[in-house]
């Protein structure tokens, strides 16, 4: 048990960090929007902002690829180190990016390297720590254990949106948009490269050690992390990128963009707005590992169709109510409403995802399908909203979310269940290579 909770720990820390990074640009993107482009249009340059990061997501697909590839065929650990590397450099480089008075779109193009750079790390992180949580977790555990990967990522956020907190009731406005900005990524910086060395001690899974043994041939091995091998299970990939729909875009609605939410739409002060979110998800965060326990109970399934029904039927009454909210309690009420709907999908996905694939695949399999989801939905969830916002009908988002939930439901309706599924044996069956495999369930005691 003990080395059980000691992966997971250490997994789980350097997700933390890697979500640190990732989320910081969001939160105090409408600190540094202005710095990097001409004065004018406020939402215009937040617009601006926030489509760089968008095009972080669009290199997640290639993160997802080149280090699903690299834990596949080197090891879990070897992509958790690689990741995190990148994610270090990519914040040193937007904390001293040249602003627009200084070198003109000379810092919009470090920022755009930075951003590319987050969105390999990100695009490889995600699947390299649901696999290995996944795996590492103790048996019937697995959706207790891979719910920390939601822990740690919310954590990350609510290090991030502590520290605006407290840079917003310390520093002045002025303060905050001329250089308290950069504070965070050095932060993150620093954050990483002690993760970094934490990872490199990072023990290696037994189900990765006992498949990479068991490999019948150099063919076998030679197939690991290979997009060959990926399209023999299209079937589970497809799976990933309908499930990860829904999820994606509620999640980022109600994390990254709902503090730009509450000050920009419903006009609550920066602070408050920032201190409604951060409540919201330290209790976001503490539901998921109950959530998870939950599913190793009952099921994956039960908890991924709650989310997709809650989230199809109540986003329209709850993103209108949230805009009149008008002050602290109704606004944190609202949100953490909408939190618990999501903990349906962020406290499984993981495990729902790792738990289609076979070992020589697993982290590949995971990665680069979602990586496509979250490109196509998560990280374009903040640019679309603000489009509607901009365009005057803001509540045309709003059916957005919905309609991308109740897609997402359908799927939950029509896939199996992959609670009792035996990792070890997932595609060991059929044994002719020309046919795809599907997972092996145990029969329960």
């Amino acid at each position: 048990m003990g080395q059980h909770w000691k992966k997971i720990w250490v997994g789980s820390a350097g997700n933390m960090v890697e979500w640190f990074d990732w989320f910081v640009y969001a939160t105090f993107a409408v600190y540094f929007a202005d710095a990097f482009f001409p004065k004018g249009n406020d939402t215009a340059n937040l617009m601006n902002t926030m489509g760089i990061f968008a095009v972080g997501f669009f290199m997640r697909p290639v993160g997802g690829w080149l280090l699903g590839r690299i834990g596949d065929r080197k090891g879990r650990k070897a992509a958790l180190t690689l990741t995190v590397t990148l994610m270090s450099a990519s914040a040193i480089l937007i904390a001293v990016a040249p602003t627009y008075a200084v070198a003109g779109y000379g810092g919009v193009a470090v920022l755009m390297v930075a951003r590319l750079l987050q969105g390999l790390s990100v695009g490889g992180e995600y699947a390299a720590s649901a696999t290995y949580l996944t795996e590492a977790s103790a048996p019937g555990k697995r959706g207790f254990a891979s719910s920390f990967q939601y822990v740690s990522m919310t954590a990350g956020q609510l290090v991030g949106l502590g520290l605006q907190i407290v840079m917003q009731r310390t520093m002045s406005e002025s303060a905050l948009h001329s250089w308290g900005w950069r504070v965070p990524f050095i932060v993150g910086a620093v954050g990483a490269a002690i993760v970094f060395y934490l990872r490199r001690n990072l023990l290696e899974t037994e189900v990765y050690e006992a498949d990479e043994n068991d490999a019948a041939d150099a063919a076998e091995i030679a197939r690991r992390g290979t997009l060959k091998a990926l399209l023999r299970h299209k079937r589970e990939a497809f799976l990933v990128i309908a499930l990860t729909m829904g999820g994606t875009v509620a999640y980022y609605t109600y994390t990254t963009y709902l503090t730009k939410f509450l000050s920009k739409s419903a006009g609550m002060a920066k602070p408050t707005a920032s201190l409604v979110s951060f409540v919201a998800l330290f209790l976001f965060m503490c539901l998921q590992p109950l959530a998870g326990a939950l599913s190793d109970r009952i099921g994956r399934r039960p908890l991924l169709i709650t989310f997709a029904v809650g989230s199809t039927f109540l986003t329209v009454p709850i993103m209108t109510l949230l805009k009149h909210a008008g002050s602290f309690w109704p606004a944190l009420g609202l949100a953490l409403l909408a939190l618990i709907i999501v903990t349906g999908y962020t406290s499984i996905n993981a495990c729902v995802k790792a738990e289609l694939f076979p070992t020589g695949v697993r982290a590949l399999g995971v990665a680069l399908p979602y990586a496509i989801a979250n490109a196509l939905f998560g990280g374009t969830a903040e640019y679309v909203a603000l489009w509607f916002k901009k365009g005057g009908i803001e509540s045309g988002f709003y059916w957005y979310v919905a309609g991308c939930a109740a897609i997402s439901l359908i799927v939950y309706l029509t896939m199996r269940e992959t609670r009792d599924i035996d990792l070890k044996r997932v595609g060991r069956q059929p044994a002719n290579p020309s046919q795809p495999s599907t997972p092996t369930v145990p029969e329960r005691a």
